[in-house]
């Protein structure tokens, strides 16, 4: 009687249990979303590239590249890169990957009159681009140089690496 009893509770048990798992799993995935991300190696071939086009260009700059969120994951100091050039890289890069637009059309905006642009915490200054793959924002790259013709070619460059 108790071997009965104990597979017939196992039955009951898997009839409850069964739904749950094959519909919940089903519930879960229609939560969540699948993102492209930039890895560190995509990173790196980025920032290789922004280099060869800074050496190129003869222009010493700081270089950053970050991930979608605007999170640093590689930053070059060139050799005769002003020091100022290491926060402002970062923070173009930064700018670019979340708001998704290239610095220069921000820079812009605020240059016809949108000055409340200025107060989102964020560096307006040309030289940051998105990093798009398949159309997906996965990171921006950051250039800081001595002329801002020569921050966009870098970053303009690198940022087209990867599709």
């Amino acid at each position: 009687m108790r071997a009965s009893q104990y597979i017939l509770g196992l039955l009951r048990a898997s009839f409850v249990l069964l739904p749950l798992i094959v519909f919940g799993a089903e519930y879960a995935h229609g939560q969540t979303v699948q993102l492209r991300t930039l890895s560190v190696a995509g990173a790196r071939v980025v920032l290789h590239v922004a280099e060869n086009e800074a050496e190129e260009l003869s222009a010493p700059s700081s270089l950053a590249v970050v991930d979608a969120a605007g999170d640093l994951i590689l930053f070059e100091q060139m050799q005769g890169a002003r020091p100022i050039g290491i926060t402002l890289a970062i923070a173009k890069a930064r700018s670019a990957a979340r708001y998704q637009e290239p610095t220069q059309t921000l820079e812009a905006t605020i240059n016809k009159g949108r000055a409340a642009a200025i107060t989102a915490d964020m560096v307006q200054m040309e030289g940051g681009i998105p990093i798009r793959v398949d159309g997906a924002v996965v990171g921006a790259v950051g250039v800081s140089g001595l002329d801002k013709s020569d921050d966009i070619k870098i970053a303009t460059a690198a940022a087209t690496t990867l599709k």
